[in-house]
């Protein structure tokens, strides 16, 4: 926008101040300049690259109608109506033309004689806001540790919201492009009323997202109600969710079943490939005529009730080893949404942190808000087989060990963590593919059986963490120049994932584009 048009529209603003407006044009973040009712005055290109929107189109026009938002929801509008500062602001939302966005906000108030008059906002997206670690073997104590922002007064821990859920799409933390994806599916299928399967590891976060979805569907003022499958033995699971009669059993009372309770809302069914065939087949006419009937009863109950099951597992591959029933799968994985583990979205990884150490502070009363470089690469180099659930459990381990004024350092880790670092990377010894056939051509060197004299210093004095990041490094190069840069397949060569494999080119500054041919 012309300097001129945004004077008509601030009269107040200091003339002398306009010319520098073009700076923020040499910004490698977004930036959007609103008067006090939301209206755009000002939006750069590299914003109009974010949104994929001509800044022509939509200046002069309000937020609210260039973003399929309410007023509530966006952080220019919570800036503008409480006058203060919006800080770290997670935003997930659409553009009227449909392309998705998840970026991160910093909006602040702009003030003329203590009058607001607008806000400037900052946007970071995902794409280009790859903070990296590379703060391991540079020589500058700046780089040794890695600060995260943590609010000096934290807020406690999310409260119970009245319907049996505490988490809404606004708690889950994410930017990895399949993450991203999935949430997408996820909000778009809370408007459907048919039954969802949540697939993922232990720990990813199923029932958080079973929660979220509950909460952005019609049903939201109704009863969440969950039960893992997998944590009840199969004679009390029956009784549990079906309910008793009076007399079907000594000492049976009329009892309502989770079905009967979650009438009007949502059933949560975690780990329903853990369930019996028998209770399964059961479970199947429930879903199919949507009437429940006791145990020892012959009468039946009309529900209206929407079913979210989850499993640990790819579930065709569960119906296939005969873990669940191909038809309740059909009538339950009417929607399957997966949900990516930790090692696949590593990017997400200091965002998690973040908030990890942002609960655990505030739960132990302390301020822990730094990391060593060290630290930083195991947890960057760790396989997290429990995903973030074990994450979380790693730093909530770490706080409470931390003294007053310390940073997070290895001691503090437990031991599985800290055996990540005397495992460097090898390649896959996978039948056929290039480390195993094509050896000689990549230069690999294999250490081999000799006897070294005492008296030899065959490393010139390197440490071993030198020694294994030089493997590392040439490994790394060795697979780039065989795939001629394709960092996804060297990857899966190396047993990675590419967000990892990202991570350590970045480490050892490693150029992607010098292995093109």
């Amino acid at each position: 926008m012309k300097p001129a048009a945004v004077h008509d529209l601030f009269p107040n603003v200091d003339p002398g101040s306009i010319p520098f407006l073009p700076i923020f044009d040499q910004f490698d973040m977004g930036v959007v300049i609103t008067d006090t009712v939301g209206t755009i005055l000002y939006f750069n290109d590299v914003q109009a690259r974010i949104d994929n929107l001509d800044p022509e189109a939509v200046i002069g026009k309000k937020v609210v109608d260039c973003y399929r938002v309410d007023d509530d929801d966006t952080p220019i509008m919570k800036c503008v109506n409480s006058g203060r500062a919006v800080d770290n602001f997670t935003c997930y939302y659409r553009t009227r033309l449909g392309k998705v966005v998840n970026s991160i906000h910093n909006v602040y108030p702009l003030r003329s004689c203590n009058a607001l008059i607008g806000t400037i906002c900052f946007v970071r997206d995902y794409s280009i806001t790859r903070e990296t670690f590379e703060t391991i073997s540079q020589p500058h104590a700046s780089r040794e540790i890695r600060t995260f922002n943590i609010p000096a007064t934290p807020t406690r821990d999310h409260p119970d919201l009245g319907n049996g859920t505490r988490f809404s799409f606004k708690d889950i933390i994410g930017q990895s492009p399949e993450f991203v994806k999935a949430m997408e599916s996820a909000r778009v299928a809370s408007a459907s009323p048919s039954s969802i399967m949540i697939y993922g590891e232990t720990g990813t976060g199923k029932e958080l997202l079973a929660q979220s979805i509950h909460n952005e569907s019609t049903r939201k003022d109704k009863p969440f109600t969950a039960i893992n499958c997998a944590a009840i033995p199969e004679h009390l699971l029956e009784g549990i969710l079906f309910g008793t009669a009076k007399g079907a059993f000594t000492g049976a009372l009329d009892k309502q079943g989770l079905f009967e309770q979650a009438d009007g809302g949502t059933l949560f069914l975690d780990e329903i490939n853990s369930m019996s065939i028998g209770l399964q087949a059961k479970l199947l006419r429930v879903v199919q005529e949507r009437k429940v009937r006791r145990i020892g009863s012959l009468r039946e109950t009309r529900m209206d009730i929407r079913i979210i099951s989850s499993v640990n597992e790819d579930p065709h591959l569960a119906a296939e080893r005969g873990a669940l029933r191909y038809d309740l799968l059909y009538r339950l994985g009417v929607l399957i949404i997966r949900i990516p583990p930790l090692r696949e979205r590593m990017g997400d990884m200091e965002k998690l942190i973040q908030h990890f150490l942002h609960k655990y502070s505030a739960l132990l009363d302390k301020t822990v808000n730094t990391i060593s470089a060290e630290v930083m690469d195991l947890l960057h180099n760790h396989r997290w087989t429990g995903n973030v659930r074990e994450l979380e459990h790693v730093i909530e381990g770490a706080v409470n060990l931390v003294r007053k004024g310390e940073t997070i350092a290895t001691r503090h880790l437990p031991d599985h963590i800290r055996e990540t670092l005397s495992a460097p990377i090898q390649p896959s010894a996978r039948p056929g593919t290039p480390a195993t056939t094509t050896s000689a051509s990549l230069n690999v060197v294999f250490p081999e059986k000799t006897h070294t004299p005492a008296t030899a210093a065959p490393f010139d004095g390197k440490s071993l963490a030198s020694i294994q990041a030089d493997n590392e490094s040439r490994t790394i190069r060795e697979m780039l120049t065989f795939f001629q840069g394709n960092v996804s397949r060297a990857a899966r060569e190396l047993d990675l994932s590419p967000q990892l494999l990202n991570y350590k080119m970045k480490k050892y500054d490693i150029q992607r584009k010098d292995f093109l041919l």
